[in-house]
């Protein structure tokens, strides 16, 4: 993920092709070593590409996938309990709020 995103960065940036010794630089400037295998190989598959089309493309692909939310929501109001419904959805919530929570003190960063 990190070379995915000192690629976007140098993109950002103005260089239409960063190559791999870019990405390298950007991730040097903070401190982080890259992976050789996984730099060539995202190098190699981004290389000719347009990566604003292949952003577009994965959100349209994403659009497709069924959310489980919505199906709780609709199937407890569809039974007559709604009651129900929002009960599970205050469960739900709980849970969220516990995760979020945990999610904070695993104590590593974005770049790490």
């Amino acid at each position: 993920m990190r070379h995915l995103a000192a690629y976007l960065l140098l993109q950002i940036g103005g260089n239409a092709s960063p190559s791999a010794e870019d990405v390298k630089n950007v991730l040097g400037a903070v401190g982080i070593e890259a992976d050789e295998e996984r730099l060539a190989k995202l190098i190699s598959e981004l290389e000719g590409k347009d990566v604003n089309a292949l952003i577009a493309e994965g959100s349209a692909k994403l659009s497709s996938v069924p959310s489980g939310g919505a199906a709780v929501a609709s199937s407890g109001a569809a039974a007559g309990g709604a009651p129900a419904a929002a009960a599970e959805e205050k469960k739900e919530e709980e849970k969220k709020e516990e995760k979020e929570e945990s999610d904070d003190d695993m104590g590593f960063g974005l770049f790490d």
